[in-house]
């Protein structure tokens, strides 16, 4: 696991979420909801790039269009696939964001991402808005956890052994960032937008 805080400048963090928010536009947020039994999900969420994260009473997935609207996920802003080329020491692109919002009292329940077909290349998580307390464990749920805080502009990958490992937000400490405020329609109650970058498919050839 690497942590970079700090690794977007306040100028650069307003910069991705303006490109992020014309996203959502494009792809409205929906509500992910737990297979089987269709809990909601505390957060909302929407993706940009060639594939999406859907999960639904029908499973965990990733398809091209909004479960929703039917429309093809928008494309991924260019500032984060240079971060992903910076970073990720992958050969290949990202092929998914997940874009998470955190609304005040919203958390992620401890969970290991393991819907992709290349656990090869790191997961890269970007962190816009308000401060959240983010924890990690090991590759079995019952291995013992440790927690931090990460903060808008910060940068967290999960490679090596803990590409599989369990992880989740916590919590939420409403206030800690203005970045959003300027969107208050979209964002009324402040709060936390993570992005999330991963590859589904292996690099051919």
């Amino acid at each position: 696991m690497q942590v970079k805080p700090g690794y977007l400048d306040p100028a650069d963090q307003a910069e991705l979420l303006s490109e992020i928010v014309a996203a959502i536009s494009a792809a409205p947020f929906f509500t992910p909801r737990m297979p089987r039994t269709g809990k909601p999900f505390s957060v909302v969420m929407t993706n940009c790039g060639p594939l999406g994260w859907v999960s639904d009473r029908a499973g965990y997935r990733y398809q091209p269009t909004h479960p929703e609207t039917g429309a093809p996920w928008p494309a991924m802003p260019e500032r984060l696939l240079e971060i992903w080329n910076a970073l990720s020491g992958y050969p290949g692109p990202p092929e998914a964001c997940l874009v998470n919002y955190y609304r005040p009292g919203a958390r992620m329940g401890l969970h290991v991402d393991a819907d992709e077909e290349d656990f090869s290349a790191p997961v890269l998580s970007v962190s816009l808005g308000d401060t959240a307390l983010f924890r990690v464990g090991g590759t079995r749920r019952r291995d013992p956890t440790r927690s931090f805080r990460l903060s808008s502009g910060d940068i967290m990958l999960l490679t090596g052994e803990t590409r599989r490992a369990y992880h989740g937000i916590d919590r939420l400490y409403p206030g800690t960032s203005r970045l959003l405020t300027p969107y208050g329609d979209l964002f009324p109650e402040g709060g936390r937008i993570n992005l999330t970058l991963r590859r589904v498919t292996p690099v051919s050839g």
